[in-house]
């Protein structure tokens, strides 16, 4: 999953990527709403968190381009917890959600995986495909009730599969949705993460589609 993070506060800004991280996403940071705008127009992001007082753009003002642009990402406002007429303004311009300030960094990162599951339509935290199955919330992956321990990289690459599960996902898709900005992007390296990921599982739920990417779908 990746992430965007648009909060002009350097030390919230920091505070938010880490955590996420340390929650297993990728994440690229903006510190001010022109860099946002930009990034979260031209970038695909599973969510974005989008904090309303902004430098040089404010946070309705990216919020409402994006919308107008046709950008559909799932969006957390960051709002001042006196100012509720900008929690109705955000709703109204398009957000999906909004947490008041100031807030505990596990309220944000749990509506965050709400905000992701639901966009891939899922409504709860465990999401299985035949043995496998993955807990968003805990960071746990099992296979018939046994636990597989899998590196960040290839948790974020099975969460992904998993929200879209039953759909073929190429690589370039993969790609974009697994790494930040600065990653060195070599799309061999999706195919030794799912060259390990099999080896790990241990069954056949991850299919290569010829010419076209994976599918995650339960074993025949």
């Amino acid at each position: 999953m990746r992430l965007l993070v648009v909060e002009d506060d350097p030390d919230l800004n920091r505070q938010l990527v880490t955590a996420f991280r340390d929650a297993g996403y990728a994440v690229d940071a903006a510190f001010d709403g022109e860099e946002g705008h930009f990034l979260g127009d031209t970038e695909p992001y599973d969510a974005v968190v989008l904090d309303i007082g902004l430098a040089k753009m404010d946070g309705l003002s990216v919020l409402q381009r994006w919308r107008q642009g046709g950008r559909g990402m799932p969006v957390l406002l960051l709002t001042a917890r006196d100012r509720w007429s900008d929690k109705v303004a955000g709703i109204d311009a398009g957000a999906d959600d909004y947490v008041a300030k100031p807030f505990h960094i596990e309220e944000v990162l749990a509506r965050i995986r709400a905000l992701v599951r639901r966009a891939a339509g899922h409504a709860a935290n465990e999401i299985t495909c035949g043995p496998v199955a993955i807990d968003m919330r805990a960071g746990r992956v099992t296979v018939s009730g046994e636990p597989v321990k899998l590196t960040s990289h290839e948790f974020r690459l099975l969460s992904y599969l998993m929200l879209h599960r039953g759909r073929v996902v190429s690589r370039t898709e993969l790609t974009e949705h697994l790494y930040d900005q600065d990653f060195d992007r070599d799309s061999n390296t999706i195919e030794v993460f799912v060259g390990r990921l099999r080896k790990k599982l241990s069954v056949d739920v991850i299919e290569t589609v010829r010419g076209l990417g994976y599918r995650i779908a339960p074993p025949a």
